[in-house]
């Protein structure tokens, strides 16, 4: 059996140091004989006992620790920080949430390179934990399996009175409303947000066993799908099958390819160019653009319509969904069962043909997430185009402008906010915010409201559940001095998202006065990680990783 890495810990040529190493072993109650002869697996876990996304991956790790005994392997579990989005809305904890994709990366590079594992074993359901963990399985180029945890059911699924749909707009019932957003078990989120969209993602980067991650987070398949990849992992440290053999270029243009298709999260336009910073490729924000009019949105995934992630699941999950993109996708990209994209495209069957759609009778004619480019975000901007309705497409309306969340979240509590507004809320950004946190509470107060003609523009983010005219990640921010830094109540702004373009109705010679003297705004930033964060952290444009 190879031991390519940890064959260093039990190796006797350093006598007598080697004897400290191994003794140190021996006080966990393993047998050194045995882990001298059998690979050693790190299972990272981002169990926690704070939210139900990640509350059941104990019960997984357990299983893939089975896996990977059964196939000839040593496991060992440690523990990964699995932050919550949801928990953290509208207070300052929001704040260090994308921050932590980074904490996270670290953590998990640093402890794998320091304890000279042979492969790794990734447990993660939720938003920013995922793409931390891919980033660190790319520096390592380790031979790497993720298992997600996978979807929750909401509460709508159980309600009288329900219909096929669990999508707050689709209720008058205020009971039936709340229920859509009330998670009925563990899992992520049963909508199309950032969690389950990078569940879809890590899938579709050939980092999960083909299938495997739309099973819902309670369901017994999931079980066993935890230890049938407990026994792969072994067999790829066998196999010497490392992760950049799999994490490569063509496997990211697939994912950006799915993130269009499945109508994901606006949040893939920040993680994907970290992962693809990580592999030393160039994917700037305008790839989206390469591929949002050639690929369409084929699923109707809350928010962008009324199924659930749960009905992916049961309609063929993402290898139906590469089977209707097979003309598309790149089907040389490798999958850690050793298959090929294209062999799991071929093999998978569309079981309900309206939840996967097919391309040439999509959802909505065009790929989910747009970037934006103009005067007003010259890196460009990002929206979710296939959650936005057909009429607010095209939109001029009059700037007014908010210094923060809260004041944006004041002004609709004030009833000042009217049809024709445009939102700009800056100072929200990677440097600014800092930490570039959701709108989250803006935008389902947008959404409440009912406004018809009111659109959003910010240099923070949005969480995956957003829909409506919502433009995100303008680059460069506000603290940057960016031209949103230049805007004043009444500029009119033009947005024309089948354009691809975001401007204010601004000379470039205006422009330029008004930034003259700019001053970014100085908010308090406590000491610890935010102060190296804000020092160091890129334009959202680049991902907002660390340079």
């Amino acid at each position: 059996m190879k031991k390519p890495k940890s064959s260093a810990i039990f190796d006797d040529k350093d006598y007598p140091i080697s004897h400290i190493r191994q003794m140190m072993v021996a006080g966990t109650g393993a047998d050194i004989e045995e882990l001298k002869e059998k690979p050693l697996i790190a299972v990272a876990n981002s169990h926690t006992e704070m939210n139900p996304g990640h509350m059941h991956l104990n019960t997984l790790a357990n299983k893939v620790k089975e896996g990977i005994h059964a196939a000839g392997g040593i496991p060992y579990e440690f523990n990964v920080p699995a932050p919550c989005d949801g928990m953290t809305e509208g207070h300052e904890g929001m704040r260090y949430i994308l921050p932590q994709r980074e904490l996270i990366a670290d953590t998990v590079e640093t402890y794998i390179r320091s304890m000279l594992f042979d492969g790794v074993v990734m447990i993660a359901s939720c938003d920013k934990i995922i793409p931390g963990m891919i980033m660190a399985a790319a520096r390592l180029d380790l031979p790497t399996i993720f298992l997600t945890g996978g979807p929750s059911a909401w509460n709508i699924r159980f309600m009288s009175g329900s219909t096929d749909s669990v999508r707050f707009l689709d209720y008058q019932d205020k009971r039936l409303r709340r229920s859509t957003s009330v998670l009925a078990s563990c899992g992520a989120c049963e909508i199309m947000g950032t969690a389950n969209t990078f569940q879809c993602l890590v899938e579709t980067l050939g980092l999960t066993l083909p299938g495997t991650a739309n099973i819902p987070a309670f369901h017994p398949d999931k079980q066993v799908a935890a230890r049938h990849s407990g026994k792969r992992i072994v067999a790829m440290v066998e196999e010497g099958l490392n992760t950049r053999k799999i994490l490569t270029a063509r496997a990211l243009e697939n994912a950006i390819m799915m993130d269009l298709a499945i109508g994901g999260s606006t949040n893939a336009a920040l993680h994907l160019p970290a992962i693809a910073h990580e592999l030393e490729i160039d994917m700037p924000l305008s790839r989206f653009n390469d591929y949002n009019k050639q690929i369409p949105t084929l699923l109707s995934i809350s928010p962008n319509g009324p199924h659930g992630v749960i009905d992916l699941y049961g309609a063929g999950g993402i290898p139906a969904v590469m089977k209707s993109l097979k003309a598309h996708l790149n089907l040389d990209a490798l999958n850690v069962s050793g298959k090929t994209i294209g062999q799991i495209a071929e093999d998978a069957e569309i079981i309900d043909s309206q939840v996967i759609r097919s391309t040439e009778a999509p959802y909505i004619p065009e790929g989910g997430t747009v970037v934006l480019f103009g005067n007003l975000a010259p890196e460009g901007a990002v929206v979710k185009q296939s959650a936005v309705q057909p009429e607010m497409l095209v939109f001029s309306g009059t700037a007014r402008i908010m210094e923060s969340e809260a004041e944006a979240l004041a002004a609709l509590r004030d009833q000042s906010i009217n049809e024709g507004d445009v939102i700009v809320i800056r100072n929200e950004g990677p440097k600014g915010g800092p930490g570039m946190p959701e709108t989250l509470a803006v935008t389902m107060a947008l959404t409440s409201a009912r406004f018809k003609r009111v659109a959003l523009v910010t240099d923070g983010r949005f969480s995956g559940a957003t829909a409506g005219p919502c433009v995100g990640h303008v680059s460069p921010e506000s603290f940057a001095g960016g031209p949103i830094a230049a805007l004043k109540d009444g500029d009119i702004i033009d947005i024309d998202i089948p354009a691809r373009k975001i401007n204010v109705q601004l000379s470039p010679a205006e422009l330029l006065q008004r930034l003259q003297n700019y001053q970014p705004k100085q908010r308090p930033v406590p000491p610890g990680f935010m102060k190296r964060y804000v020092k160091l952290v890129s334009s959202a444009a680049r991902g907002a990783v660390l340079e």
